[in-house]
């Protein structure tokens, strides 16, 4: 029996990290996920969020997140799913995942109406307002993924409202918003959906949750128990074995999802630190790792060239 598009969970994926710089690897990461995701016949995946770290997280070498959120928009500029958030990078101090996570997630509440459920405690109240016969929309996906465009089309009515907040420097306790994007009329055809926002990390970041006093268990109880996450294996890394090093990633087995891959790429074309010395060494190798838009970006602000970074 196959589910229908509402009966499905939407879900939007968010990367936390440093993004220093926003590598191939790094979007390859949201394609696989999605397109792996897409392959369970469980989920749509609606959007993808990148939430580049806070300049006070203080990692050597970390440029400033003016120029990590540019080089980060570059490197979506043509995608039509994932968008680059500043709201972590705007806030006086440095944010724990946790707190992204949370804040994503009530922010979404207010934009769609719609109770984000937590994924042990499914919600049976979402609800989002869809237009009856709309018109074919630009958000439409490019690639078939046979589902009708209801979903994408919802990430871009989303997205608009965000976009009219996400550029503010949040000092306001909280946002207002446009009536027409927040108050889903009377002219709406009501679904109940599942809206779910999942963390999309590698393998290195499972791995982080077993180092002892790295992670709060508080913190990893609400990312793993409440929200989930989705992980994308780099280097044929055995997510299992990392999975029963902790008790935590062991009680909620069932919320981590592990892209499974046939392929199985080598996920070193991730590594923010490999494109850094490529940079500094002038190795034409970069162009595997960094699009572009971001190479040239980053010799015209003459970002990480100094051996300094």
């Amino acid at each position: 029996e196959t589910m229908t598009e509402t009966t499905k969970t939407h879900v939007i994926l968010l990367s936390c990290g440093s993004f220093n710089p926003i590598t191939k690897g790094h979007i390859h990461m949201f394609e696989k996920a999605r397109e792996y995701l897409h392959k369970t016949g469980r989920f749509i995946v609606i959007g993808g969020i990148i939430s580049p770290v806070h300049d006070s997280y203080g990692k050597p070498g970390l440029v400033s997140s003016r120029h990590r959120l540019t080089m980060c928009q570059l490197a979506v500029q043509s995608s039509d799913w994932i968008r680059v958030d500043p709201w972590e990078c705007y806030q006086d101090t440095w944010q724990t995942t946790c707190s992204v996570l949370e804040h994503h997630r009530d922010l979404m509440k207010r934009v769609t109406g719609c109770i984000l459920s937590n994924v042990n405690t499914p919600s049976t109240t979402p609800v989002i307002g869809q237009p009856q016969n709309q018109t074919p929309t630009i958000y439409q996906s490019h690639n078939n993924m046979n589902h009708k465009p209801t979903a994408i089309k919802l990430w871009g009515k989303i997205s608009e409202s965000l976009g009219k907040i996400c550029c503010v420097r949040p000092h306001i306790d909280r946002f207002t918003f446009v009536d027409e994007n927040a108050n889903l009329g009377t002219a709406m055809r009501y679904e109940e959906i599942e809206l779910r926002i999942l963390l999309l990390c590698g393998s290195d970041l499972l791995e982080s949750f077993c180092i002892p006093g790295l992670w709060k268990d508080s913190d990893m109880e609400v990312i793993v128990g409440d929200f989930g996450i989705v992980v994308v294996p780099r280097d044929g890394a055995d997510t299992e074995r990392i999975m029963n090093h902790s008790s935590i990633l062991r009680k909620y087995k069932d919320n981590i999802i592990v892209v499974k891959d046939a392929t199985n790429h080598p996920m070193a074309i991730v590594s923010s630190t490999k494109s850094r010395l490529a940079l500094q060494h002038g190795d034409g190798h970069v162009v595997d790792y960094l699009s572009q838009p971001v190479i040239d970006y980053i010799l015209q602000s003459q970002l990480y060239i100094n051996a300094s970074g």
